[in-house]
């Protein structure tokens, strides 16, 4: 190869790389309103991000890719949790973190403080950023919406999910509300067993929970919903 051909494909190539780079730079800058929902940025949020700074939140948690990485990931925490799950951590970690090896300090914040924490995270949990982190992508969960469903006909659990109401205060797949855990999150963290405990009384196993209790039930309905919710993290429908 001579000289100038070398220089060519070099020039061709860095200027190339120069144009996509700034192509995409200008892209992003272009969407970032509508990718972040700027207009929900209101000062609230902006309030709830000071608390998170104040009190050094990132000394622990991960948000947006930055931070520490002793303590869980808070980028999806509103969508992953619901709202009732976060005020209680952050009201009362010590009753949250009962049974965990991990604890949370208690930093006695005050109820407005919660408010704003609470506004910021949602805010945040709203930004598009690609399914990221992988472990709350929306993709990871798109078949739940369809196995729940599809899967009333065929499974007890699946039916009685849809009975109680369930999805008025959890999500699964894309439906439901954010006021309690993500049923998938449940799946990876609570065995069958466990859950149909809960189901029974709530405040036995987590103090400080808002969820009632589901007595009414019988023991084998409480079952079925228990063995529903933990095979979705397997993927299977029992």
């Amino acid at each position: 190869m001579s000289e100038r051909a070398a220089k060519l494909i070099f020039w061709v190539g860095t200027l190339s790389s120069l144009a996509l780079f700034l192509g995409l730079t200008w892209d992003t800058h272009r969407s970032f309103a509508a990718l972040t929902h700027a207009d929900k940025l209101d000062a609230n949020v902006v309030a709830g991000k000071h608390v998170f700074e104040n009190h050094n939140c990132n000394d622990c948690h991960t948000i947006l890719g930055f931070g520490g990485y002793y303590a869980p990931d808070l980028t999806r925490a509103y969508k992953r949790l619901g709202e009732d799950a976060v005020r209680l951590r952050l009201a009362s970690p010590e009753k949250a973190f009962a049974s965990s090896y991990r604890k949370m300090p208690q930093q006695h914040l005050t109820p407005v403080e919660i408010d704003r924490l609470v506004d910021f995270l949602r805010w945040v949990g709203g930004i598009d950023n690609h399914d990221w982190p992988p472990q709350d992508s929306d993709t990871r969960w798109k078949a739940s919406t369809r196995r729940l469903v599809g899967g009333a006909a065929m499974s007890p659990g699946a039916a009685l999910v849809s009975q109680e109401a369930c999805l008025a205060c959890h999500a699964l797949g894309n439906a439901g509300e954010h006021r309690g855990p993500r049923l998938e999150y449940v799946a990876t963290r609570r065995d069958a067993d466990w859950i149909a405990r809960y189901l029974a009384d709530p405040q036995a196993l987590t103090p400080g929970s808002t969820m009632p209790k589901f007595d009414h039930l019988s023991e084998g309905q409480r079952q079925a919903i228990a063995e529903f919710v933990a095979s979705l993290a397997e993927g299977r429908t029992p």
